[in-house]
Parts: C-alpha cells; sequence; structure tokens
C-alpha cells in the first residue's frame, strides 16, 4: 500500500509536536513564575539589611597614600571605592599589573593595608546585613565555582554563611572587600532553575544565542509549518473540489 504524503507529514507533525509541546510546557511554566513572583522577593531585598551610613565626621585620608604602597607597581588604577565594613570607612582599591588584576583592602582613615576578610570578620558583615537573627548553620571560604553555581560571575574568593531559615538564606560576603556581594534563598534557587529551562542554556544560564534554543526555534518552525501543510493536504473541501475538475 503505497502511503500518501499526508502520511509522512502527520508523522513528522505529530513527533515534532511532542517533543515541543513538553519545552512549550516548561516555557509557559516558567513564564507563569516570572510574571507572578515578586522580583525583591527573588533577589532577596527583604532579607536585606543595609546598616548605618558612614557619618561625615570621619577624617579620611587620600586614596593615593594608598596607592603609593601598593604590593605591585600598578599599571592602571580601575576602581577606588569608599566602603563600609562593620562601620568603619575602608578603602577597596582595584589595580592592574599587566593582565593581572588585583583588589586591595585599605583602612581610609590610616591608609593601612589589611589582611582579606577573615571568617570572624565575614561572619560579623553577614550577620550585620541579615534581617533577623536565625541560627548559622555554616560558614565556608570558597575559591571556585562552576557554571550552574548559585554564586555564579561574583567576585572570589568569598565566605558563604548559611543560615537556618525557611528561605534558606546563603549570605556571600567578598573576603577582598567586605561587601555583601548576594543573597541566595529558595526562591531564587526556583527561579534560576525556570531561568534554565527558559533560555535552554542548560551550562551557564543566561546565553540567548546557544544552539539548543535555536534547534528549537526551527523546530518550532517546521511544526507549524507542517501543521499547515497537513490542513490542506487534508482538507475535505480541497479532496472535493479536485474530484469534480473537468477532465478527472
Amino acid at each position: 500500500m503505497v502511503k500518501g504524503k499526508h502520511f509522512y507529514i502527520r508523522r513528522t507533525h505529530r513527533y515534532l509536536g511532542v517533543l515541543l509541546g513538553i519545552q512549550f510546557l516548561l516555557w509557559t511554566i516558567s513564564g507563569l513564575y516570572f510574571s507572578w513572583t515578586n522580583i525583591d522577593e527573588i533577589h532577596g531585598d527583604f532579607e536585606h539589611r543595609h546598616p548605618p551610613q558612614l557619618a561625615p565626621s570621619f577624617n579620611l585620608i587620600s586614596p593615593s597614600a594608598v596607592i603609593n604602597q601598593l604590593p605591585q607597581k600598578a599599571d592602571s588604577i580601575n576602581e577606588v571605592q569608599v566602603i563600609s565594613m562593620l562601620q568603619k570607612p575602608f578603602y577597596a582599591i582595584r589595580y592592574s599589573v599587566g593582565n593581572t588584576l588585583y583588589t586591595i583592602l585599605a583602612d581610609a582613615q590610616t591608609g593601612i593595608i589589611r589582611q582579606p576578610v577573615n571568617k570572624d570578620e565575614a561572619l560579623k558583615i553577614a550577620a550585620e546585613s541579615f534581617a533577623g537573627i536565625p541560627a548559622v548553620l555554616s560558614i565556608n571560604y570558597i575559591t571556585s565555582v562552576s557554571k550552574n553555581d548559585e554564586y555564579r560571575e561574583k567576585p572570589l574568593p568569598a565566605w558563604k554563611i548559611s543560615f537556618q531559615n525557611r528561605a534558606n538564606t546563603h549570605v556571600y560576603v567578598s573576603s577582598l572587600t567586605g561587601k555583601v556581594e548576594t543573597l541566595r534563598n529558595n526562591k531564587w534557587r526556583t527561579f534560576d532553575l525556570l531561568w534554565m529551562f527558559h533560555t535552554m542554556d542548560y551550562n551557564g544560564r543566561d546565553n540567548i544565542n546557544n544552539w539548543v534554543l535555536r534547534a528549537f526555534s526551527i523546530f518550532g518552525i517546521v511544526t507549524v509549518v507542517s501543521g499547515f501543510a497537513l490542513f490542506f493536504v487534508s482538507s475535505k473541501w480541497l479532496r472535493k473540489k479536485k474530484t469534480i475538475m473537468p477532465g478527472t
């Protein structure tokens, strides 16, 4: 039995429909989550308590006094920031030597370059910046992360402080600057998982030019086109018109 062209179109449309249907469902679920959730809660803003600002009464020395005593002779100064760490002013200076970028922390009143933030200081900074007083579950020093880690694309090394609360919150403190870089909670982790399904970037999340997404976009077009083709080749009106054509 010779199979008509509509048989192959129908088979192509059916299998592509199943394949794309799963991804369309994931796109819909993730889109609903994005539109129905508060982005401030995902960022952990409701858990982030901002410490008091620095008082203007502090007498700060010139940043050049710190730059003149850098451990290496800088080829360029990339950034100079005044930051508050445990309610004291510090200079965070980023500079380059060749292709290597360095960051140092110095007392903004004395100009003394200090060592990176230690474990006890990181714990105090995290507690000062976190709303409420939950128990601390753990504190870890991290020097590297994977592309799928919740702290990806953030300054390293850093301290990861885990609190015991319903949101399972982690506070990340840069050991080089003492700044709270980010908070991660369960809502953010759900968002991150759904964002991965949405962009189809299963490696780093944010690359929307990946080949998986491109392939599914092409499959989507093929599915739509095959659906239209199936409609026309299966149309009773077209078959009826064909049978009554003169000379048939």
